[in-house]
């Protein structure tokens, strides 16, 4: 069980054993040191708190699937986290997502269908995928050059700006931004700033670039040219 309320591992160690999990281990490692203990562990299901990584969860899961792509992940909801986000828990490969807010009677159900191997879906988040006429696209793995976009529209950089320092076009920049903003589930720059930060893709450092012709909006009015009387 992957969570960050250490304070309560030795509850939720005892809650999910008496449960019928077995040999529960709990960590609050992440990135490359949670994957050191997923290869040294083999574990048969990784649970994993839905905030753990905050709204880039669905995301870091996706990551963590290429990584393991046989490894068996249940998302666990216990504290507010919108259904609309939590959907691409599965469409980014996560097996199963157990939801506190369905009821402790269908929560129960998900966890025993979880430990037995089963895959679950909570039904708030089943209802969201059927809602729509096509099935939402999964996140793909940002690649080096959508980091570098990231960085560039965390900066302020325009489109356009963007385009002439990377030598992309500015078709190319949408559609980086849009592959972006899709897989890391944000919907504005200020959502995609504040990920890009906690996921580690855009430093303080960073955020000093400026394009090549800055200017401030509004531009300095033109004064009148005035002949001189002869």
């Amino acid at each position: 069980m992957i969570s960050r309320a250490v304070n309560l591992f030795p509850h939720w160690t005892k809650e999910f054993e008496e449960f019928g999990f077995k040999n529960v281990v709990f960590t609050d490692q992440e990135k490359d040191s949670l994957n050191s203990i997923i290869r040294e562990m083999k574990p048969d299901i990784v649970l994993i708190g839905c905030g753990f990584y905050c709204r880039s969860t669905p995301y870091m899961m996706l990551e963590l699937l290429e990584e393991f792509p046989h490894l068996n992940i249940a998302a666990i909801n216990i504290h507010e986290f919108p259904d609309e986000l939590a959907m691409y828990f599965i469409l980014n490969g996560v097996k199963s997502y157990a939801n506190q807010m369905d009821g402790m009677e269908e929560f129960h159900r998900g966890l025993k269908l979880i430990r037995d191997g089963e895959m679950y879906v909570s039904p708030s988040v089943q209802e969201r995928i059927i809602l729509r006429e096509e099935e939402p696209m999964p996140a793909k793995i940002i690649t080096y050059r959508q980091k570098e976009v990231i960085r560039l529209t965390c900066c302020g950089f325009k489109d356009k700006e963007i385009g002439d320092t990377l030598h992309i076009s500015r078709r190319t920049v949408n559609k980086h931004k849009l592959e972006i903003y899709r897989s890391l589930n944000v919907r504005n720059v200020v959502e995609l700033y504040n990920v890009a930060h906690y996921l580690g893709f855009v430093s303080l450092n960073e955020n000093f670039a400026f394009p090549k012709n800055f200017s401030v909006a509004p531009l300095p009015r033109k004064k009148p040219i005035t002949r001189r009387k002869k």
